[in-house]
């Protein structure tokens, strides 16, 4: 790819950084948004207007403080940490991710990570310089036992990411499987847990076993996805080194008390959360009886289909007021794939109108 920069200039950046594209958001205005996997309900008024004044006022001159602890207790106890662990925060998950490559940046390092995946674990190894060792899933999108246990006794890599569920395929992968792809690994594994509130089954009570299983999580599909707070769980002694690259203050004041204004309405939240999974399940038995459309298990808050031609779908239902997920290009194995995010009712009954229109 040749570079618009001026030559002078051009080589002042990398080549494989010229060469990348930069990660695209839709724009979405004018329509119904379901293509980013964001929780739709937003706060109470009442709540809205008690949230503006608290952050109102906040000391906007100072530096983020003491109650940034604050924050990190906050979220021990929402996860259930378990003792003799700690937590590290992160301007969403995507700088934990960098921060982890950056830490473990070692000679010969590397990374591997099932494909189709998220996108930022192979961008954070390129971006390091670190090497990044895929795995296809099978063509149900299942963890491949035998090639990931190979890929890591050949490769032995730093680290190892599993989503859980993954992303797009909303995916929760076999525990069995996962255990032994974890005592096999040689170096860190990182269970990302993005889609948390809307899974049936967790992590964290397994942490505890593992010294080197870091657990990830992220505000984002809680309801604050807007707020940017990721933070990332493991043993205390392995954290403490992995926090030694964190830039200072890299939460502002706003967010934090955004996160712990919500922290103490958590109620609201996981109503809202059980309104999805009420929902997801509708949107799946609905999904299930268009013609022509294949439908995968959801443990998130975002459907997998295949339809006869995902393009034509996609551009017909954004006609149609419609953004979802065309994600047909990410990997051969999604193949005419859409991935649509779970709505309100009203939000999903326009999707399947428009979905089924241009079926």
């Amino acid at each position: 790819m040749s570079s618009p920069l001026p030559g002078r200039l051009a080589r002042l950046i990398r080549q494989d950084v010229q060469s990348m594209h930069a990660y695209a958001v839709q724009d979405a205005r004018g329509l119904v948004k379901l293509d980013a996997m964001e929780n739709p309900h937003r706060l109470p008024t009442q709540l809205q207007e008690e949230l503006g004044r608290r952050l109102g006022a906040l000391p906007l001159n100072r530096y983020p403080g003491p109650r940034m602890d604050d924050l990190r207790e906050a979220l021990a106890r929402h996860a259930q940490l378990p003792p003799g662990y700690a937590l590290m925060l992160g301007n969403g998950s995507d700088e934990l991710i960098s921060l982890i490559a950056m830490a473990c940046d070692v000679p010969g390092a590397s990374i591997l990570a099932p494909l189709p995946g998220f996108v930022m674990y192979a961008m954070s190894a390129q971006l390091q310089g670190l090497k990044f060792i895929s795995v296809d899933l099978t063509p149900d999108f299942e963890l491949d036992e035998r090639a990931m246990l190979a890929a890591i006794e050949q490769h032995r890599p730093s680290i190892i990411y599993l989503a859980y569920p993954n992303n797009p395929t909303a995916k929760l992968w076999d525990d069995a499987v996962i255990e032994r792809i974890v005592q096999a690994a040689p170096g860190l594994v990182v269970i990302d847990e993005a889609y948390q509130p809307f899974s049936s089954r967790s992590y964290i009570d397994r942490l505890a076993r593992h010294e080197h299983v870091l657990l990830m999580r992220t505000l984002s599909k809680f309801g604050l996805a807007g707020v940017r707070i990721g933070y990332l769980m493991g043993r205390r002694a392995l954290l403490a080194e992995i926090d030694k690259v964190r830039p200072p203050y890299n939460i502002s004041v706003l967010n934090a008390e955004t996160a712990l204004f919500a922290l103490e309405h958590e109620d609201v939240f996981q109503a809202h959360a059980r309104e999805l999974r009420a929902q997801r399940q509708v949107l799946i038995e609905r999904l299930q009886a268009l013609p022509g459309v294949r439908v995968w298990p959801s443990d998130a808050n975002m459907v997998l289909v295949r339809v006869p031609d995902a393009p034509a779908a996609f551009e017909g239902m954004k006609a149609r007021g419609v953004l979802v997920k065309n994600v047909s290009k990410m990997h051969p194995l999604l193949a005419n794939c859409l991935r649509l995010t779970v709505g309100t009712a009203d939000e999903n009954a326009q999707m399947l109108a428009a979905l089924q229109a241009c079926l």
